[in-house]
């Protein structure tokens, strides 16, 4: 099988399929091995920039992705007729957060955190297919756990979740004591 014709094969996988899809399963499907997957993923990219195509190809984890250029994004819409999408509140935001950082997590877990009952939400973002069950915990009860998927990522435009921004340092967050400390000076 010729390079042009490899990479066709991926292109298609990828076209037919509408999700991530595992670069094993591509080497796999196309007879190649994993490590000319990438290769041929810039290639096919290349391609897409030189005719200015809508489309590109995106990684997620171990996975790929064939999507839209963003600035297509609202003339999709349009055509599409998809309602506007409410945007995330910040307890939901807040609750992607505790999960981002420290999954797979509980429903406790991220309500010890947050000191409120967090189950509506966590359910929501199940169904925005922002979150997913990452499995049972083996203690009393069997809790599910829950992970950001690959939607997460995508919505993020992370490639994988290491591209999160480091949490800050101790040192680097602001004490009570100093908050009411400015506010006392400011008003003298």
């Amino acid at each position: 099988m010729q390079i042009n014709e490899k990479s066709a094969v991926i292109e298609a996988i990828l076209f037919a399929s509408g999700e991530p899809v595992d670069i094993s399963r591509l080497a796999e499907a196309g007879m190649i091995t994993e490590d000319t997957v990438p290769k041929l993923i810039n290639l096919l990219n290349d391609r897409y920039s030189e005719c200015q195509s809508a489309l590109r190809i995106i990684k997620l984890d171990n996975s790929y992705q064939l999507v839209t250029r963003e600035e297509y994004a609202d003339y999709i819409k349009s055509a599409l007729e998809n309602t506007r999408k409410t945007p995330l509140s910040p307890a939901a935001l807040e609750v992607l957060t505790i999960i981002a950082y420290n999954q797979p997590v509980t429903k406790s877990f991220i309500e010890n955190i947050r000191g409120v009952d967090s189950a509506s939400i966590v359910n929501s973002l199940v169904e925005k297919n922002l979150l997913e069950e990452a499995g049972r915990l083996d203690v009393p009860g069997r809790p599910i756990s829950y992970k950001t998927t690959n939607n997460f990522l995508r919505c993020f435009q992370l490639s994988s979740i290491d591209e999160l921004p480091p949490l800050p340092s101790h040192s680097d967050q602001v004490s009570f004591d100093e908050i009411f400390i400015k506010k006392d000076e400011t008003q003298n």
